[in-house]
C-alpha cells in the first residue's frame, strides 16, 4: 500500500464563501479514493475535502497509513526506505494495525456524528498492494481487512486510473521517493491491474476516473461521481475549492 495525503484536521473555517457546516443537509458518508503512486488522487482528496467544506458539510480528510498519532508512528516504520529487509507479512499487520486504531478513533466516531470522511487510500489499497502486487494470498489479506475495519466500510470509492509509466513520471518529478513507490514498474503494474479488478468486481462502489487528464477535469469527474452517490457538491462550490487549492500549491 502507497502512501497518501497529509493528515489534515476537521472542517477549517476558511473562506469568506463557506456555508457552515450542516450535517442536517445530508446523512453520513465514507468516501475513500484510491490509485497506483503518482495518480493525483492526493490532490484530488484535497479538492473534495474543500469542496464538501464548501457545501456545507462537517468533514474529516485523513491519509492512510495515519490519521492517530499511534497510525502515524506506525507508518514512519512502513514508509522509511531504510526499512527494506520489511517481510510481505510484517507490511501487511502493520498496515492493518494502523488502519484499527484509524477506524477506532477517527472514522466510526465520525460517521456516527453525521460527518463525511475523506480517506486518501484505504482497504484497497491494501488488497492491491499487498495481494495482487506482493503475492499474499487474498483471502488472508481480505481476512485482514476485515478485522481491522470492524464493520466500516467505504460507501464510495473512487479510483484513479493512469498507466503506471505515466505515474511513474510524475513520481520522478518529486523530491524523493519513499520505500513503497520505490518498488519499481512492474510492481505499479500489478497494482494496477488490482484496482482495475476490484473495480470489476465491485461496480456499485469503487469508480474508476481517467487520471491522465489535468487537475480539474479530473476533479469534475470526482465530482459527478460523488453527486451521483447522493452527496451534492454544487458547482460553485467546485469552482472555489479548484480555486483554493490550485492557489495553495504555487
Amino acid at each position: 500500500m502507497g502512501s497518501g495525503l497529509a493528515v489534515r484536521a476537521e472542517t477549517r473555517g476558511r473562506g469568506s464563501n463557506m456555508a457552515q457546516p450542516n450535517t442536517a443537509a445530508g446523512s453520513a458518508a465514507f468516501i475513500t479514493l484510491e490509485g497506483v503512486d503518482g495518480a493525483g488522487k492526493s490532490t484530488q482528496a484535497r479538492l473534495l475535502a474543500r469542496a464538501l467544506e464548501l457545501a456545507g458539510r462537517e468533514v474529516v480528510a485523513l491519509r492512510e497509513p495515519g490519521g492517530t498519532v499511534i497510525s502515524e508512528k506506525i507508518r514512519s516504520l512502513l514508509l522509511d526506505p531504510e526499512n527494506a529487509a520489511m517481510g510481505d507479512t510484517c507490511e501487511l499487520l502493520l498496515y492493518e494495525a494502523a488502519r484499527a486504531q484509524l477506524v477506532h478513533e477517527v472514522i466510526a466516531p465520525a460517521l456516527a456524528a453525521g460527518k463525511i470522511v475523506v480517506c486518501d487510500r484505504f482497504y484497497d489499497s491494501t488488497t492491491c498492494y499487498q495481494a495482487f502486487a506482493d503475492g499474499l494470498d487474498r483471502k488472508v489479506v481480505h481476512g485482514a481487512n476485515n478485522l481491522a475495519v470492524a464493520g466500516t466500510h467505504p460507501d464510495l470509492t473512487l479510483v484513479y486510473q493512469i498507466e503506471p509509466a505515466l505515474a511513474v513520471r510524475r513520481l520522478n518529478a518529486r523530491a524523493g521517493t519513499d520505500r513503497m513507490e520505490a518498488k519499481g514498474m512492474a510492481f505499479q503494474e500489478r497494482v494496477y491491474q488490482g484496482f482495475a479488478a476490484i473495480a470489476a468486481e465491485e461496480p456499485g462502489r469503487v469508480k474508476l476516473i481517467d487520471a491522465s487528464e489535468d487537475i480539474a477535469h479530473v476533479f469534475r469527474r470526482t465530482v459527478v461521481e460523488v453527486c451521483a452517490a447522493g452527496v451534492e457538491i454544487s458547482d460553485d462550490a467546485a469552482r472555489e475549492a479548484l480555486a483554493d487549492v490550485m492557489l495553495e500549491a504555487e
